[in-house]
């Protein structure tokens, strides 16, 4: 899985002061489930809930919400499309520790497609697939 490390990097990008306390930005990955194509190669899906937590946090949550909504936008695009019958996607909790402090939760529901690939010598090739760019942006229409 790419793209957990991927997150956090683009978390501690938009909050420096991350750099400095690493330890105050966990990210786990939860509920994971792999999907295998019933083909003739051992390419899969997976399929997980990241749960983002940045503890003790005094920042400007919008900070936060809008380097999730960039990342989501080129890793998980879908989740920009979330209907209101369907409201899940990106999630969020505030626990206040204080007037000045909080823990700050996020969840999203991501995949990442991998290609498995075997030679005639049995070597594995192994490629995590880029997302897929929609039909209206390959056309030039964005």
């Amino acid at each position: 899985m790419i793209k957990p490390a991927s997150l956090r990097a683009a978390i501690v990008k938009a909050l420096p002061d991350l750099a400095a306390n690493p330890d105050k930005l966990l990210v786990f990955v939860d509920a994971g489930t792999l999907a295998a194509r019933k083909t003739s190669t051992l390419s899969f899906d997976y399929r997980y809930t990241l749960n983002l937590i940045l503890q003790d946090f005094a920042g400007d949550a919008d900070t936060v919400f809008i380097a999730v909504l960039e990342w989501v936008e080129t890793n998980q695009r879908e989740l920009l499309a979330i209907s209101e019958k369907q409201q899940k996607g990106i999630e969020f909790m505030v626990d206040h520790l204080n007037n000045a402090t909080c823990d700050l939760s996020v969840t999203l529901d991501l995949s990442e497609s991998v290609m498995v690939q075997t030679d005639e010598a049995g070597k594995r090739t192994v490629t995590h697939l880029p997302e897929p760019i929609p039909e209206w942006e390959r056309k030039g229409l964005a």
